[in-house]
């Protein structure tokens, strides 16, 4: 029955993950921590193994669709890897404080961490686009064939290795694949088209997967019997987002996720408080 959970949790986060970019760690992670809290035939996992076995799992999610957003060719590599050489420093940070939180504070910290990415997905469609990094930064373009448009987006190097070593640090922290703070950055701030958005994001959430995996193993974070039942699901669950990501419209998929959002971190949050 357990294995059996798991492999649905898994194909869910590899569907949302690809499908919009986030990776797949901000599904299961909180998925998991219910499970582990409130199902009793669930295991009692850490929250240091559910961020373990997360991580993990996004190598391969994050391999999946990034493969499968080369074949379109929505995948900048350049500014792929310029986010991932921000990122895997703050991993590696985050992996390592995450040793020092206790469940509660834990649960704490990513319940808030889970309502701010709600808001962030909320307002997102209300933002206006931001220019002055494009304009001062240094500049992409890209060519969609569909529409017949060209994109000019870009951004300054020293922000965005700021702000990806930030979203790395929350990913070795709480095991997310930091897509879901990076793609409404790179579409409001940077002005990437949204399918480059979360090509590219896929991208370095990949590669720096590889480095935090390696971190949360060294630290012995990982339930390999867990996390190797997980991860089939999960890449094939990242396919079939991707696949999803060409052909149909996301917006109906966000609504859901910024209220399942919200609730995961209001019960976080809630749990933080009173089982202190």
């Amino acid at each position: 029955m357990v294995f059996l959970i798991l492999l649905a949790a898994g194909l869910a986060s590899g569907i949302v993950g690809a499908l919009i970019g986030l990776g797949g760690g901000v599904i299961l992670v909180p998925a998991l921590l219910f499970l582990s809290s409130s199902v009793s035939l669930f295991p009692d996992l850490s929250p240091q193994q559910i961020v373990g076995l997360s991580v993990v799992m996004m190598i391969f999610t994050g391999l999946s669709s990034t493969i499968a957003y080369m074949k379109v060719g929505t995948v900048d590599y350049r500014s792929g890897f310029i986010f991932f050489l921000g990122s895997a420093p703050g991993t590696v940070v985050g992996a390592y404080v995450n040793r020092s939180l206790d469940v509660p504070s834990f649960q704490l910290y990513f319940g808030l961490l889970l309502v701010c990415l709600s808001l962030l997905l909320l307002l997102r469609d209300r933002l206006k686009a931001v220019s002055w990094f494009v304009d001062n930064g240094t500049r992409r373009s890209f060519y969609d064939r569909k529409t017949d448009q060209e994109y000019i987006y870009g951004y300054p190097i020293w922000f965005a290795l700021a702000l990806t070593f930030f979203i790395g640090f929350a990913s070795g922290l709480f095991g997310i694949g930091g897509g879901s703070i990076l793609v409404p950055a790179m579409i409001l701030l940077f002005l990437f088209p949204p399918h480059v958005a979360v090509g590219t994001s896929m991208l370095m959430v990949f590669l720096s997967a590889i480095v935090n995996s390696i971190t949360h193993v060294s630290l012995g974070n990982v339930p390999w019997i867990y996390t190797l039942a997980i991860i089939p699901s999960a890449y094939i669950g990242a396919k079939l987002g991707a696949r999803l990501n060409r052909n149909i419209q996301s917006e109906t998929l966000v609504v859901v996720l910024r209220i399942a959002l919200l609730l995961f971190g209001l019960r976080s949050i809630y749990e933080g408080i009173f089982s202190s």
